[in-house]
């Protein structure tokens, strides 16, 4: 059977979405929105101009769906030209933990194969990991080469701090080994291989930083906790920032210039490890401490936190610190870049937590594909709010953008198809000797695109 006759094939046998009914893309003035997110989300698509929300099983032209709802019909949906959903098919590729790291692992030697070690080690910027039951001998054979260091435990498709620990003995990972031998595997994804179905267990908006689990999961990473984790006040703190992709073949990706520093709620120390108070920095963990204070949460948003890391250490080294993530964004993203499945009808707004260490190096934590966009104060909400925004002005559902714009409100084009370079016009990247990344991270955005 033909492609061309398959998918006319789909379209007669499938849910059909966002049929235009003649009218071209360029022509739409009005945009049929569906969510099922209760938060900043709603309000943003409720106000935007010329765009109406669709309940139940109307048709729509633009779905911010959680992935439960991608897994059981993006399949068996025909979608026309213009429309656009918020996930791609198989996201779960870089925002699973174990995925991840393997993913990034198998990049790192393409890389070394490739281009030579110098390259590779730009990828060395992810904990020492192991996927757990799996890679337990291996584990513990690193373990006993390293005695004393702390590890920490986290569940690979989890948030909000849940069932994550940290441990210094062999004793702690026995048990909970112990105890997770004999649990039934319920996870589909457990039960099938990761080409043909999304795991159940993958990180979507129902265990989000705003959502509950729904499924038990065993698969655990252990990871090496980075014991000297840059402080502030004497506190830890990581931060996230957002990263929004169009596209995965060719790779084009923006970087958003807000986001945020999570601050733990009491004073780092290494001297008691159960605490959690003192090592996760999740909003959910920490507004259950006694003394949180609602009002003003404990974040700081980039902008302060560049100018507190500027008048420490000085610009020229704040500058290297910001590089250096930004070979974190995309380096990962081109560690998936080949097995996501790069369909013209996804988008993906990413949630990306980056920890800082003494020595003012980034380390990847995770990737969030369904970051929190419930908000914790009003300062939150106002960002996440603008940060909405600028995702749909990106994704241009109303067809206003040239497709030669660099900048779109806060975000930055990063990467499209290669680097992407502050100065205008076409780029010797022969010898990238003034070449300077189109990335303002942590930068007041509140200019207008041209300004």
């Amino acid at each position: 059977m033909s492609l061309q006759k398959a998918w006319s094939l789909k379209s007669q046998t499938s849910k059909g979405h966002g049929a235009s009914k003649g009218k071209e893309r360029e022509q739409r003035t009005l945009i049929r929105f569906k969510t099922t997110l209760m938060n900043t989300l709603m309000d943003v698509l409720r106000h935007r101009p010329g765009w109406v929300e669709v309940k139940d099983e109307g048709e729509w032209d633009f779905y911010w769906c959680d992935v439960s709802w991608l897994r059981e019909n993006f399949d068996h949906t025909y979608m026309d030209e213009h429309v656009r959903i918020s996930h791609f098919r198989n996201h779960y590729e870089l925002t699973r933990k174990n995925y991840m790291v393997k993913n990034l692992k198998r990049f790192r030697k393409q890389l070394e194969r490739e281009a030579g070690k110098t390259e590779a080690a730009k990828c060395d910027f992810f904990p020492k990991t192991f996927e757990m039951p799996c890679e337990y001998h291996l584990f513990v054979e690193e373990f006993r080469k390293n005695p004393g260091i702390t590890w920490i435990m986290k569940p690979v498709a989890r948030s909000q701090g849940k069932g994550i620990f940290l441990f210094r003995r062999l004793k702690d990972i026995m048990d909970w080994r112990k105890g997770t031998a004999g649990k039934k595997v319920t996870s589909v994804e457990t039960q099938a291989t990761r080409a043909n179905v999304n795991p159940s267990g993958s990180h979507d908006t129902r265990s989000s930083d705003d959502q509950k689990d729904d499924i038990p999961v065993e698969n655990y990473v252990a990871q090496r906790y980075v014991e000297n984790p840059y402080l502030i006040g004497g506190r830890k703190f990581d931060l996230r920032v957002y990263v929004l992709v169009m596209s995965y073949i060719p790779l084009r990706a923006w970087l958003y210039r807000d986001g945020f520093a999570r601050f733990s709620n009491t004073r780092f120390t290494l001297n008691s490890i159960d605490d959690h108070y003192v090592h996760l920095t999740n909003v959910a963990v920490q507004k259950t401490s006694p003394d949180y204070h609602p009002k003003k949460g404990c974040k700081w948003t980039l902008q302060r936190f560049r100018q507190y890391l500027a008048s420490k250490h000085g610009p020229k080294a704040v500058e290297t610190l910001f590089s250096d993530m930004d070979n974190i964004f995309i380096k990962s993203l081109q560690s998936v870049q080949k097995v996501i499945i790069s369909d013209k009808h996804c988008f993906e707004l990413y949630g990306y937590d980056i920890l800082i260490d003494q020595d003012l190096k980034p380390w990847l934590l995770e990737v969030n594909a369904s970051p929190s966009l419930t908000a914790s104060s009003q300062e939150d909400y106002e960002l996440k709010t603008c940060l909405l925004e600028d995702t749909l002005h990106v994704v241009d559902m109303e067809a206003r953008l040239t497709g030669k714009e660099k900048r779109v409100g806060g975000f930055d084009l990063m990467w499209n198809d290669g680097p992407v370079s502050r100065e205008e016009g076409p780029c010797d990247l022969s010898g990238m000797g003034n070449f300077v990344t189109n990335t303002h991270l942590g930068v007041m955005s509140n200019l207008q695109p041209g300004d």
